[in-house]
């Protein structure tokens, strides 16, 4: 049985249960303390939903959810199980509800059930993630690069150099001023590079990085990062990066970034 929950305070024990086994774990979540935080916040948030799989009255299956009911987007936030049933119930209910949304479901690449269910689905699985979390700050001595914070004027040279194919495109990030700080790398008047990241977070994140082909290996791609950590403090800074990228995880270890054990992810797309 599949029940929206308004409160998760009582799962607190289910919660710590999977968050204690590496292979159920949140991929993204240090502490039990962090994780109810998000749970508990997600079930009083508007276009969030928090359901709970029951069986026979005990809780088996924890999951959140942000809705975007408008354009027909779902994103999978947590998901805590260890039992394949508890999977199975909660994507019938979501087909059953949101049929036809666009899906993502981000999770613990060891989790082989939630895997093994979405691969049954036609879904395209994005490559696994290494977190990675600022545990100092390297000084950063590469001047001489002209790094400014996003402003209405170079919004068209902004656009054209995003990634779109992802939720948050570059439109959405603009459109999100309370969530999104956007960094731009400057050359004689056109914007060759931005970072797009969080700041409003007890630790905020580096959505997205990019640099124009003919402008790389100058330094731009390091001081945007460099701009972004002093810009962020005192909070803290962490980072998904793909686990086959080299070259930016030498450059996150640069910048006095460390591997966050136990936490990668991985990111699955699907249609309901």
């Amino acid at each position: 049985m599949v029940k929206t929950l308004t409160s998760v305070e009582e799962y607190a024990d289910f919660i710590h249960e999977i968050n204690s086994d590496e292979t159920f774990r949140s991929p993204r979540r240090r502490t039990d303390a962090q994780l109810c935080g998000r749970l508990a916040d997600a079930a009083n948030k508007p276009a969030h939903t928090v359901l709970g799989v029951f069986e026979e009255g005990r809780i088996t299956g924890l999951f959140a959810f942000l809705v975007e009911e408008d354009e027909s987007y779902l994103e999978m936030l947590e998901g805590l199980s260890r039992r394949r049933n508890a999977y199975e119930e909660m994507l019938a209910y979501l087909k059953a509800e949101y049929a036809g949304y666009q899906a993502d479901f981000v999770f613990n690449p060891k989790n082989s059930l939630l895997y093994g269910l979405l691969k049954a689905e036609n879904t395209e699985f994005d490559t696994e993630q290494m977190k990675m979390v600022l545990e100092k700050e390297v000084p950063y001595q590469g001047g001489g690069r002209q790094i400014q914070l996003y402003s209405p004027p170079y919004r068209e040279q902004y656009a054209s150099m995003h990634n779109n194919n992802r939720y948050w495109t570059g439109d959405k990030v603009l459109e999100a001023p309370e969530r999104f700080r956007v960094i731009l790398a400057v050359e004689d008047g056109e914007a060759v590079g931005y970072i797009d990241v969080t700041y409003t977070y007890d630790e905020n994140e580096p959505f997205d990085v990019f640099v124009k082909e003919e402008y790389r290996k100058k330094g731009y791609g390091k001081a945007m990062l460099a701009k972004a950590i002093e810009l962020n403090r005192p909070h803290g800074m962490a980072l998904q990066v793909d686990v086959d990228n080299a070259a930016a995880i030498a450059l996150y270890k640069s910048m006095g970034f460390s591997q966050a054990a136990g936490e990668n992810s991985m990111t699955a797309h699907t249609s309901l």
